[in-house]
């Protein structure tokens, strides 16, 4: 009989195994062994869906369980090379949880938990028959009197941890009961070996404390030291490009951005094996679930959210504090703790070093813009399909046009205020959001003898553009510079295909103006 929680067989990490692609994150393994019987025992790692926290539970389940034979599986993998590979390979009692299917199947959080507690104990019954159970209705128990008669110990894989959380956000006291669960559960349980728990919101806080003080907390905020494994590195996603000949240039303006540290910047895992079998770059986050989802958490009415949200459309960065976040979906205070939930959902990229978020690439740029544009944002969301027809008449060489269009922009998200050509330059990127996907957006972009100042390059049959931002002078004068610093260098596959644009801002009329050419190469 293969069991289901008392050390399961390896067949969900066999069936990861056997995809098309498949990228070797064992060195986890790695990491796990090196905490075993230590301490430091308890972890607690949460990101956002898409991210592999299932595939990597999958896989510690198939590297530790004695319900298995994963040589086969492993053998291969880099985790082989390692010194304590052999040594605890289907060498340990596993017990695996995946809460969710347990929420699932129960109407309330007590259900759920003497549902859970009578499956295991049923499993271990069945396996060990030699100890004689004091109490079958208390897992702790069941668990104490097998360490105590046989002297075993236990890994615990704990996978969606925190569905409570997220299936019943306003019930705090079933949400305590579940906490207290697994409090009694593991905290100074000599039987625990490892504690393993995945979700995507870190352990919930009661005021400043968790109520699970025990686990070392790794997540999208705090990642140390398990930045390799939160997602696809660069390294990893260039490799699997060169294999199936995709631009990795495009891979990373879709779905890059998640930069974790100096040396580690993450890709949502999904989208990417999504791309890459499609071979197509789009949201692979477009579901009416993602965009309802997020417009609940960007209406919020506190002071300040919808400005800095424009902001960070805008390629500006937010700061915030993380550390009063409380770790559920209902306990807001701030804008700081909105913000601080969208980078655990994926929503922001954090930035620890000056504790600044942004929007992380274009597959979450088109999640916000869609959940906007559905919202009662009124003006910024006519802002945004403006932006369709901005776009047209940029095309059309229609200055005075463009010149509106920007106005138009300018005066629906008056928080980006101008005094000199880099705030303009934030107005522009916010104006020409909905260009996203047909264009790489280059800010001083090296060309000829300077920078120029934005440089639309097109992933598509698309013209490209160069554009030069004035503040306060004669807006001919930016075209002129164009011309004669040369900034068409390094465009020279688009010659044939290239807008000029100049635009300026009037400090005193408070009004753009535009020009645009259609560039004509002169040899000498």
């Amino acid at each position: 009989m293969n069991n289901s929680y008392w050390n399961p067989d390896n067949e969900d990490f066999k069936i990861s195994c056997n995809g098309k692609i498949y990228v070797d994150k064992s060195m986890l393994i790695d990491y796990t062994n090196s905490i075993l019987h230590t301490p430091e025992r308890f972890i607690c790692v949460s990101r956002p869906r898409r991210f592999g926290k299932s595939t990597d539970a999958n896989m510690l389940v198939a590297y530790y369980s004695k319900g298995c034979d994963s040589k086969a599986l492993f053998d291969h993998l880099k985790i082989a090379h390692r010194d304590s590979y052999k040594k605890h390979l289907n060498k340990h009692h596993v017990i695996y949880l995946n809460m969710q299917s347990f929420v699932s199947n129960q109407e309330n959080i007590q259900e759920m938990i003497k549902f859970l507690t009578s499956q295991v104990i049923l499993e271990l019954k069945t396996e060990i028959s030699d100890v004689q159970f004091q109490d079958e209705t208390k897992l702790r128990l069941c668990l104490e009197d097998i360490y105590r008669y046989k002297g075993e110990k236990f890994v615990f894989i704990i996978d969606e941890w925190d569905c409570i959380f997220r299936e019943f956000p306003n019930d705090l006291n079933s949400q305590k009961v579940y906490l207290d669960f697994l409090r009694d559960l593991l905290k100074d349980k000599k039987y625990v070996s490892l504690a393993y728990m995945t979700g995507i919101l870190p352990i919930k806080k009661y005021g400043t404390h968790s109520a699970l003080n025990m686990f070392k907390e790794i997540s999208m905020i705090n990642p140390t030291p398990m930045e390799k494994f939160m997602g696809f590195t660069k390294e990893e996603v260039k490799k699997l490009c060169e294999e199936y000949q995709i631009d990795f240039d495009e891979m990373k303006a879709w779905y890059d951005g998640y930069h974790l540290n100096k040396e580690v910047s993450i890709l949502s895992p999904r989208s990417v094996v999504f791309s890459l079998m499609d071979r197509k770059f789009k949201n692979y986050w477009a579901s009416t679930e993602t965009y309802e989802s997020l417009k609940v958490y960007i209406d919020m009415n506190f002071d300040g959210l919808r400005d800095d949200i424009i902001k960070l459309l805008a390629r500006k960065r937010v700061i915030i504090n993380p550390s009063k976040f409380q770790n559920d979906m209902t306990t807001f205070q701030s804008k700081d703790d909105v913000f601080t939930l969208l980078v655990h959902l994926g929503y922001l990229g954090y930035d620890e070093e000056t504790s600044e978020v942004y929007i992380p690439n274009n597959e979450v740029v088109e999640s916000f813009v869609n959940s906007i544009e559905d919202s009662n944002w009124g003006p910024v969301s006519e802002s945004l399909r403006n932006s369709m027809n901005l776009i047209q008449a940029t095309y059309a060489c229609d200055g005075e046009q463009v010149a509106e269009y920007i106005e138009k922009a300018h005066l629906e998200t008056s928080i980006l205020q101008y005094n000199n050509e880099n705030a303009l330059a934030y107005t522009i990127y916010l104006a020409y959001i909905m260009a996203r996907n047909d264009y790489t957006m280059v800010r001083e972009f090296p060309s000829g003898k300077g920078f120029a100042d934005v440089v639309f390059i097109p992933r598509y049959d698309k013209p490209a553009m160069i554009i030069e931002l004035k503040y306060d002078q004669d807006v001919d004068s930016a075209i002129k510079q164009i011309k004669e610093k040369k900034y068409f260098f390094g465009l020279e596959k688009y010659l044939d295909n290239l807008l000029l644009v100049g635009i300026n801002y009037d400090k005193n009329t408070k009004k753009h103006t535009c020009t645009i050419e259609k560039f004509r190469y002169e040899k000498h």
